[in-house]
């Protein structure tokens, strides 16, 4: 487990060393058997009496809960007393405490100070944050060369994160030249450990053919391994796919099985699929109220899709009382996204005056921008709305759509 010391104690030159690692070591196979209050209780003493490992450990176990409460307060503490030791795992602990705010205030200069510390003792998680800090600018200037060499120096220490990491510069072309092969190479050492982002990843490649030659069949595996260590991507990959009966045999059982796991977890396509399945039936009961669920979860998290889908049941009345305010609401969200069926939808509540005052020039700015867009529907409806429109309000919907676009959809 990340940032838990839990090899055996094999040698220690401090008064009391015998006694030290049997005591350490007991709580290291209370930790393995997941009796982390025996832990708890065996690292306690250890770390009291002001021995390094001990102390980090217990900071880890404050910090997530295990066998006694959470306190973060606690674990920072614990960190803190180690890391003054030189202890290098918790110097990297300590350095994702102010990386992620987590307990105290997000800095990420301390961070950066304390990943640097354990890192130039060899610690492969703080090489690793030390390459994602330069991968995201985080404290520093962006650059994927610095994020690389680091990514490099963890990855030869077996570190599955930085092995996926390094594996996605590769692919990207991200400070380094672009080899997929090599990025293949990488993800398979992370993937041998686990790795369920690198999984994934090689189910991609391998469906994709890149880097190596089209297999779906291995692709399904590997997506089916990533999926099973709860990898959102691959779970609804393989929604998709059990759904559609596309390189799998047809099973809306298994669909909706995959689409629930990722969608639990937050993964927007996987709520809008599901609220799909639930509008339409498909291998569901259908269920308006379900639907909507699912719907709003996507809707929420800013996709443009499940927005207009949201705003079309507001609009029509399913699953949520009819509201036309609501839908007008949803519509624009997905609009100022680009979306050209929510742009139609919104046109076609100006049109209507649905929820918006009826405004026939801003009907025809939005079906122009939805003509735009390849909606099948615009041209025909902005036709027939401009008989009952004057040639300057013609000319007018169409400058607005100009200038609609150019801020990108906003405050049209």
């Amino acid at each position: 487990m990340k940032g838990l010391l839990v090899f055996p104690v094999l040698l220690c030159l401090l008064l009391g060393a015998s006694a030290f690692a049997a005591d350490f070591n007991s709580g290291v196979e209370f930790y393995k058997n997941k009796d982390y209050a025996g832990a708890f209780g065996q690292w306690k003493p250890l770390a009291e009496l002001g021995y390094p490992e001990a102390q980090n450990n217990l900071g880890w176990l404050y910090e997530h809960g295990k066998g006694t409460r959470r306190d973060l307060d606690a674990a920072f503490k614990w960190y803190q007393l180690a890391a003054r030791q030189g202890n290098a795992v918790a110097q990297t602990n300590l350095g994702s405490m102010y990386e992620h705010g987590k307990g105290v205030s997000r800095s990420y200069e301390a961070a950066l100070r304390y990943y640097n510390r354990a890192a130039k003792q060899g610690d492969a998680a703080a090489q690793n944050s030390l390459g994602s800090m330069y991968q995201n600018g985080k404290g520093v200037e962006r650059d994927n060369k610095v994020a690389v060499e680091w990514y490099r120096l963890a990855a030869a220490q077996g570190n599955s994160h930085a092995e996926f990491n390094l594996g996605t510069r590769y692919h990207k072309g991200l400070g380094i030249r672009q080899d997929n092969k090599t990025a293949i190479k990488w993800f398979e050492l992370a993937a041998r450990k686990g790795h369920a982002g690198a999984l994934y990843n090689l189910g991609w490649m391998y469906e994709n053919e890149a880097g190596v030659l089209h297999d779906m069949e291995k692709a399904i595996e590997y997506y089916q391994s990533a999926a099973s260590k709860g990898e959102s991507r691959a779970q609804t990959n393989l929604g998709t796919r059990y759904q559609q009966g596309n390189g799998v045999p047809q099973d809306y059982k298994l669909a909706l099985k995959w689409f629930l796991a990722a969608a639990r977890q937050g993964d927007e396509e996987a709520q809008l699929s599901l609220g799909k399945m639930y509008q339409s039936g498909r291998g569901v009961t259908r269920n308006f109220e379900t639907a909507v669920k699912w719907f709003r979860l996507a809707a929420e998290q800013g996709y443009a899709t499940a927005q207009n889908l949201l705003g079309a049941m507001y609009s029509r009345g399913l699953g949520v009382a009819q509201n036309h305010g609501l839908a007008v609401d949803w519509y624009r969200a997905a609009a100022e996204q680009g979306d050209a069926t929510a742009q139609y939808n919104l046109g076609a509540k100006y049109a209507n005056g649905e929820g918006v005052s009826r405004d026939y020039v801003l009907a025809h700015m939005w079906w122009n921008l939805a003509a735009s867009r390849d909606n099948y529907n615009a041209p025909y409806s902005r036709e027939k709305i401009e008989n009952d429109m004057t040639p300057e309000e013609v000319q007018t919907a169409r400058r607005l759509a100009v200038e609609c676009e150019a801020r990108r959809f906003r405050d049209c």
